[in-house]
């Protein structure tokens, strides 16, 4: 169940290089679960690495707790294949990234113990390649 979107308006789109810098303003608060995974730097994250981190997480959670995924990976990412020369254009589409900025919260869950929650939650930053901090309500 990778995240990207049904459908795009552009298949490549301009890079926005420090797009990930700076402070985020919307997201900062944990809104449905009691405890939460908040971003300490701004980096891009893949959508196979919020596919990683949901895995982790839903197997604690089992049957109990609930999980909300608060990034959604809409940009694409292009690559050239290898050895390929300078020029010739831009390459294919190769998969979709979210921008994380600091301080956004990523995933929240709810339903489960909080040792429970907070070990999830740490196996789920190691998948993710960014600083993080574990949030409670």
């Amino acid at each position: 169940m990778i995240l990207f979107p049904k459908k795009v308006k552009h298949r490549k789109w301009q890079r926005l290089r420090g797009s990930e810098r700076g402070i985020e303003s919307r997201a900062i608060k944990l809104s449905f679960g009691s405890f939460g995974l908040k971003a300490q730097e701004g980096r891009e994250i893949s959508a196979q690495q919020i596919e990683a981190a949901r895995k982790v997480i839903s197997r604690y959670l089992q049957k109990g707790g609930k999980m909300w995924i608060r990034i959604f990976p809409d940009r694409p990412k292009t690559s050239k294949p290898p050895e390929v020369g300078m020029g010739k254009g831009k390459g294919d589409p190769v998969g979709y990234f979210a921008v994380v900025k600091a301080g956004r919260i990523m995933f929240e869950i709810d339903g489960i113990s909080e040792e429970l929650s907070k070990e999830a939650l740490r196996k789920a930053s190691s998948k993710l390649g960014i600083k993080t901090k574990i949030l409670s309500r």
